[in-house]
């Protein structure tokens, strides 16, 4: 039995080794490089002096927060309502879920600019109604970033959300109202307290999804807008000055930021946790 298991095990070490491991000792080697030049810290000096590479960290953090916080929101509500429904609608809906959280990039980017741009479907059809406000509205700036970023978080937030709720027995509810509690205090004191970890773990899987998208957000601003990733591509792939010992210094900077939420999210649902034993 342990040698059959070998038989695949082994394959799969190699391949994580090879497509996970090597890239980062890659990265790692490599933002301590400079062109012409052997060891040096200059590429981390360069982004702690550069307030350009500070304002990238700042919007792309602050994208993620709002597009996550929006999107898990408008999933608990969604989501709870979901499993009201027959199942096999919500078979159908969770297969939706799955489709439109993968309909990301520059497919995406380029059907809210269809819809949404300054001669968008919708942007036309508010002009003619008189509906100015609406018809202003700029896809291209910090609101439409994070209404692209909502579209592809949402989906994704329900089917994590979904299993969560199911976790919540009918047993319990009736357990509460046989003992006088109203459905809003099953929440409060029962209900919300459980799924609480697991409201934290999804939000954390949220921000680093948005935190490390590329694809949308260049397709539909290019380099206006001062992302974080989009400054890594730019920097591996400039048509001028290519800088990929700075790009990998951010691309480390990126995860580590990725490596400190991920933490804190786990400091959160175990003190959580603790709580409520």
């Amino acid at each position: 039995m342990n040698g059959f298991a070998a038989v695949f095990i082994i394959p799969f070490s190699i391949f994580v080794f090879m497509f996970l491991i090597v890239p980062v000792i890659t990265m790692l080697l490599d933002s301590f490089q400079k062109a012409n030049t052997g060891f040096t810290f200059a590429n981390y000096q360069s982004i702690l002096k550069n307030g350009f590479y500070h304002q990238a960290f700042a919007n792309s953090i602050n994208i993620s927060l709002i597009s996550s916080l929006i999107a898990m929101i408008m999933a608990i509500f969604a989501t709870y309502s979901l499993t009201k429904l027959p199942q096999s609608i919500q078979n159908k809906m969770i297969n939706f879920a799955n489709l439109t959280s993968n309909f990301a990039g520059i497919p995406l980017a380029f059907a809210f600019i269809v819809l949404f741009g300054n001669s968008g479907l919708f942007i036309l059809l508010f002009e003619k109604m008189g509906m100015h406000s609406l018809s202003s509205f700029n896809l291209y700036s910090l609101s439409g970033l994070v209404l692209i970023y909502i579209y592809f978080q949402l989906p994704l937030a329900v089917m994590l959300l979904f299993p969560i709720y199911n976790g919540i027995q009918y047993q319990w509810k009736e357990a509460a109202a046989i003992l006088g509690a109203s459905t809003v205090q099953f929440w409060l004191k029962i209900g919300v307290p459980i799924i609480l970890p697991s409201l934290a773990g999804t939000f954390s899987i949220l921000f680093a999804n948005a935190m490390g998208a590329y694809a949308s957000a260049f397709a539909l601003t290019g380099s206006s807008y001062n992302l974080l990733p989009v400054r890594i591509g730019a920097l591996v792939s400039g048509d001028v000055f290519a800088q990929p010992e700075l790009a990998s210094a951010l691309a480390l900077s990126l995860g580590a930021i990725l490596v400190a939420a991920m933490l804190l999210n786990e400091w959160l649902t175990r003190k959580v946790r603790r709580d409520l034993q």
